[in-house]
C-alpha cells in the first residue's frame, strides 16, 4: 500500500472543500445561525429550501412518531423549527444532510461501500443510544448527544466516501488484519493520522460544537453526557459483534447499566426497544439501505432452553378475520370461553403483541385470576399471573370501577401501578380493559410484549380496544334472556 502520509489538515481540507462541500456549507450555515435566536427560525426555512430532497426528509422526521408527539403535522421547516425547537430541527437537518451525502457517495468499490454502510448503521444506532441514556435530562442536551454520538466517527465515514484509490487499498489492507493496533497502525501509515484524529478536525473545522470535540479528545471524562457518548459507540460496536464476542457485549451492557443505576436486564430491555425505534427513524430518513447493517439484537432476546424468541409482527388479515367471527358471536349466543380466546388469539397474532390473558375477579372482587392466557409464557401466566387489587388511584381499580380502557407506556408511575402490577409488567409498557357483561365489571383484559420489549403504539392500543369492546358486546348477547 502507498503511503500517503499527508497528515490531518490535509485530509480534512480535501474533505471539506473537495469530498463534502455541500454538507460542511450546510453545518456552518446551520452552526452560525444556532447563534442569531432573533432571526434563526425564518432563515433556516430559507436556508434549505432549494433542497426539495433534504427538505422532504426533514418533514418526515419531524412527523415521525418519535418526534411528533400527537401534535398536527408540519408542513415547512421553519414551523417544524418553531413546534419542535431549534436546536431539535438543526439536527435533523445536519443528520438528513450527513445520510445523504454518505449513501450518495460515488465510485467507490462494493467492498468500500459496504464497509461505510455499516459504519453509518453503526453511527445511526450509537446516536439513539446516547440520547436513550440521557432520558430524563433536559431535550436540548439529549440532542447535542445524539449529534455528537453520530459524528463520533465522522472523519472515518467521510474518508471511506471519496473513493480515493488509497481508500480501495486501506480497505484490503484493514480486512487482512485482525489485530486492533496493527489496524490502527496501518491507518496512521496510509493518512498520516489516525481517524480520531480526522474526526477531530473536521469537528473544529465545521464548527460542530464543543462536546463533539470533548468526546473525541477526553473519551474517560466521567460527565454523563460524554460517558454516554462513549459507552453507546462501545455498545453499538459491540452489539454489531455479539456472535463472536458476547463476553464484550455483557461487559459493555453492565457499564451502562451501572452508569444509570439500573439492572442489567433492565438496561437490556430499554437497549431492545432502543434498538427498535432505530429503525423506525432510519425508515423516515429515508435510510432504509441501513436497516440490515444495524447491529443484530437477538442476543439481547431472553432465551429459554435456546428457544427462539418469535417476534410477531401486526396482521390485518388476521384481525379482520377475527373480527368477523367475533360478530357471528354477537348475534349468536356463544360459550364464554370461545368468545374469549377469538379476542386472545386476534389480540396476540392480528396486534402482533407477546402474550395476553383474561383475568376474572373473584367472588369477594378483591382479586384477579387468570382464565385464559396465550403467547409467551402462556402457561406461566396462568399459574403465576394473580393480582390483587389495591388502594384506591391505582390503574387495576381505575380500568374496574370507571370501567377505563388503559394504554401504559414506559416510565409508568410505580405509585400509580400499584405494587402487585408492578412486579408483574414489563417497562415497555401494556394494555389493559375492562371485560364487561352489560355494564357490570367482571375481569379485566390484559396484553404486552414483555418479550421482545418492543413498544406499544396508538394503532395497537386502537386495535385492542376494537376487540375487547366485540367480545364485550358478545358476553352481553349470551348472557342476556
Amino acid at each position: 500500500m502507498k503511503s500517503a502520509n499527508k497528515g490531518m489538515d490535509y485530509w480534512t481540507r480535501r474533505i471539506s472543500d473537495q469530498e463534502m462541500p455541500a454538507l460542511c456549507s450546510t453545518i456552518r450555515t446551520l452552526e452560525k445561525l444556532a447563534k442569531d435566536d432573533v432571526s434563526s427560525m425564518a432563515i433556516l426555512g430559507r436556508s434549505i429550501m432549494h433542497d426539495n430532497a433534504l427538505t422532504s426528509r426533514i418533514l418526515r422526521v419531524a412527523n415521525s412518531a418519535i418526534y411528533n408527539k400527537g401534535i398536527s403535522p408540519v408542513t415547512t421547516v421553519s414551523r417544524a423549527a418553531v413546534v419542535l425547537g431549534f436546536d431539535t430541527i438543526r439536527n435533523i437537518c445536519i443528520t438528513a444532510k450527513l445520510l445523504s451525502s454518505l449513501l450518495e457517495s460515488k465510485n467507490l468499490t462494493p467492498s468500500v461501500y459496504q464497509r461505510l454502510l455499516k459504519l453509518m448503521a453503526l453511527a445511526f444506532q450509537a446516536a439513539m443510544l446516547a440520547k436513550m441514556m440521557l432520558d430524563g435530562y433536559d431535550e436540548e442536551l439529549q440532542e447535542e448527544v445524539f449529534i455528537a454520538a453520530l459524528l463520533y466517527h465522522l472523519g472515518e465515514s467521510a474518508f471511506w466516501s471519496t473513493g480515493a484509490e488509497l481508500a480501495e487499498e486501506l480497505d484490503s489492507a484493514l480486512s487482512a488484519e485482525s489485530d486492533a493496533v496493527n489496524r490502527l497502525n496501518l491507518v496512521r501509515e496510509a493518512l498520516g493520522a489516525s481517524f480520531n484524529q480526522l474526526s477531530q478536525g473536521l469537528a473544529r473545522s465545521w464548527g460542530l460544537g464543543e462536546l463533539l470535540c470533548k468526546s473525541l479528545s477526553n473519551p474517560d471524562e466521567r460527565t454523563p453526557e460524554i460517558r454516554s457518548i462513549f459507552l453507546a459507540n462501545k455498545l453499538s460496536e459491540a452489539l454489531a459483534g455479539a456472535a463472536l464476542k458476547p463476553e464484550e457485549l455483557e461487559r459493555r451492557l453492565k457499564q451502562a447499566a451501572d452508569m444509570l443505576k439500573l439492572d442489567t436486564d433492565e438496561f437490556r430491555g430499554r437497549v431492545l426497544r432502543c434498538s427498535n425505534a432505530t429503525v423506525k427513524l432510519a425508515e423516515a430518513y429515508g435510510a432504509k439501505v441501513l436497516i440490515e447493517y444495524l447491529p443484530d439484537t437477538d442476543l439481547l432476546l431472553p432465551q429459554e432452553r435456546g428457544a427462539e424468541v418469535v417476534v410477531r409482527e401486526a396482521n390485518l388479515a388476521f384481525q379482520l378475520k377475527k373480527l368477523r367471527e367475533l360478530t357471528g358471536f354477537a348475534v349468536e349466543k356463544t360459550d364464554f370461553n370461545k368468545v374469549v380466546t377469538t379476542a386472545l388469539e386476534g389480540i396476540l397474532e392480528g396486534i402482533g403483541l407477546d402474550r395476553c390473558v383474561v383475568l376474572l375477579l373473584s367472588p369477594s372482587r378483591r382479586m384477579l385470576q387468570p382464565r385464559i392466557a396465550l403467547g409467551d409464557g402462556a402457561e406461566e401466566m396462568r399459574n403465576d399471573f394473580v393480582l390483587e387489587l389495591e388502594g384506591r388511584g391505582t390503574l387495576l381499580k381505575d380500568c374496574i370501577e370507571n370501567q377505563r380502557l388503559v394504554w401504559q407506556g414506559e416510565g409508568a408511575d410505580q405509585a400509580v401501578l400499584g405494587e402487585q402490577l408492578a412486579r408483574k409488567v414489563p417497562a415497555s409498557g401494556f394494555l389493559l380493559a375492562p371485560l364487561q357483561v352489560d355494564n357490570k365489571v367482571i375481569g379485566v383484559y390484559y396484553a404486552d410484549r414483555a418479550s421482545s420489549g418492543r413498544d406499544i403504539y396508538p394503532d395497537d392500543f386502537d386495535s385492542f380496544s376494537h376487540f375487547v369492546q366485540l367480545a364485550n358486546i358478545c358476553f352481553s348477547v349470551a348472557f342476556r334472556h
